[in-house]
């Protein structure tokens, strides 16, 4: 639990009009940029030809159900 009056000589000072002087306050982000570490391959590359080719599969399976379905409440 913190306690409503912090420690004054921890408490960052001020300046009169413009708030916390520099360095008082650590800095909002870090200096490190960049990824960390290498990604593993196959990531970032989009998408597969059999991702596609499955997705194209099932879209075309809808699209048949569906005119099949028209077709049997026309006839």
């Amino acid at each position: 639990m913190t306690t409503p009056d912090p420690d004054p000589t921890r408490t960052p000072r001020t300046e009169p009009g413009r708030g916390v002087s520099p360095g008082e306050t650590p800095p909002a982000e870090g200096g490190i940029y960049g990824i960390s570490y290498p990604e593993p391959p196959g990531v970032g590359k989009g998408w597969g030809p059999m991702a596609l080719a499955l997705i194209m599969a099932v879209v075309a399976l809808i699209a048949i159900g569906l005119i099949a379905m028209v077709v049997v409440l026309i006839v």
